[in-house]
């Protein structure tokens, strides 16, 4: 077929002339193509999936019944734009509540989004210029970084280290990117090292992006999912409605992946820029979904409720690879748990196997033992396992531990 004048039409952004032509395969793509071959290969069998990033049960009932009873009333039928005070209130309601932020305004200082991937990609285009840099941590959510190339910008990567507790290393940043940049962009409980940040950070982070004129994005998805005590705002610290806007999602605390909603927090100055673009973005989220979202943040109970699970089905997890020569660590937030990946191991074949990075060793543990996690190797190599496996029961969490060790007791792991 002779290659259409449309080849040459693309944008730069994306690729130009070579877009669509490459050979690499994306990460996430690669683990999807390698859980099909597995189960190819093993007619029948079952294939532990701890690589997975979303609630495996669906929303609570009473969020379900509300939303069936918002949908059947004529005034939610139209367009929601930018509007849907309910959640507004609630949202305002849910961080004074739960995590503590008084005096949040719901008209000028909360705006909802279609999602927290919504949100970041929207933000860039509120400050980011040809030129400009954006600070990232790595490894991360890449959304906001991927628009503000699209403008023209850069991203300088912050590496998470063990070390360091997985927080960024605020004071290794050079002095030039510093003159340019514009935004910093975080989120904890991370994704994926599992970390979470202190009040002490936060305070580091609003000082720094008023000595360096940044403004800060925290996303914050996971907030809600945390096994002991409240879950922590940025917004909480004394100054950062100065220069900070925080972005919460309804779908990892409240089982509601596909309902696509979530808000934007915080500094009204940037709520109100957020807002303008997305008035030319979309046409906002179905207010149903809205009001019975509204309903769900006014239950925080329900978020207490999926996070000791996880926190249960995390002691198992770290019990488990513990006894097999991991060094795994209960994080205090979040259903990811982030582990270095051993050297090498002995395969079925009876022979040992080196793993020159966390890609190799996590093809491996898809195809040799049909378990399912993903590598990240941005700041050495690790994996992450996600306690949201598919489970009925604390019975069937416990027999899922027991299978992942059955089937990795034999691979004498050398770290």
């Amino acid at each position: 077929m002779t290659e259409s004048y449309i080849q040459n039409l693309f944008a730069e952004r994306i690729g130009g002339r070579g877009y669509g032509q490459g050979t690499e395969i994306y990460k996430f793509e690669k683990i999807k193509r390698a859980k099909r071959a597995a189960l190819a290969a093993n007619p029948g069998a079952e294939l532990i999936d701890m690589g997975v990033g979303e609630p495996d049960e669906m929303a609570f009932p009473g969020s379900v019944r509300v939303l069936c009873e918002a949908a059947a009333k004529p005034e939610n039928r139209g367009y929601a734009d930018n509007g849907g005070l309910a959640y507004r209130q609630a949202a305002a309601r849910w961080l004074d509540g739960v995590c503590g932020v008084s005096g949040i305004d719901p008209t000028t200082q909360i705006c909802h989004s279609i999602g927290s991937k919504a949100a970041l990609s929207i933000l860039p285009a509120c400050f980011i210029n040809p030129g400009d840099v954006v600070l990232m941590t790595t490894p991360g959510y890449p959304i906001f970084g991927t628009h503000a190339r699209y403008y023209g910008g850069q991203v300088h990567d912050l590496p998470l280290l063990e070390k360091n507790g997985f927080l960024p290393d605020l004071s290794a940043i050079p002095t030039d990117v510093l003159r340019r940049a514009k935004a910093l962009v975080i989120n904890y409980p991370n994704n994926p090292t599992g970390a979470s940040a202190t009040p002490e950070f936060f305070a580091r982070v609003v000082a720094f992006a008023k000595e360096h004129r940044l403004i800060v994005i925290h996303d914050a998805a996971y907030a809600a999912l945390v096994f002991e005590g409240r879950p922590l705002s940025i917004l909480a610290t004394p100054g950062a409605i100065d220069v900070a806007v925080e972005l919460h999602s309804m779908s990892k605390g409240f089982n509601m992946t596909g309902w696509r909603l979530g808000f934007v927090a915080g500094n009204p100055l940037i709520v109100r820029a957020y807002a303008d673009v997305k008035d030319n973005t979309d046409s906002g989220q179905f207010l149903a979904i809205q009001e019975a979202c509204a309903y769900s943040l006014d239950h925080p109970e329900i978020t207490q409720q999926i996070a000791a699970k996880y926190s249960r089905r995390m002691d198992g997890l770290v019990a488990t690879l513990n006894r097999l020569g991991f060094s795994a660590r209960k994080p205090r937030a979040s259903f990811y748990l982030y582990v270095k990946t051993p050297r090498s191991a002995i395969g079925k074949d009876g022979r040992r196997v080196e793993f020159p990075s966390a890609e190799a060793f996590s093809q491996w543990m898809i195809t040799d033992r049909l378990i399912s996690t993903v590598p990240w190797d941005d700041a050495g190599a690790y994996v992450r396992f996600s306690v949201t496996f598919l489970a009925g029961s604390a019975a069937e969490e416990q027999r899922v531990f027991a299978e992942i060790s059955r089937r990795l007791e034999n691979a004498q792991f050398q770290f």
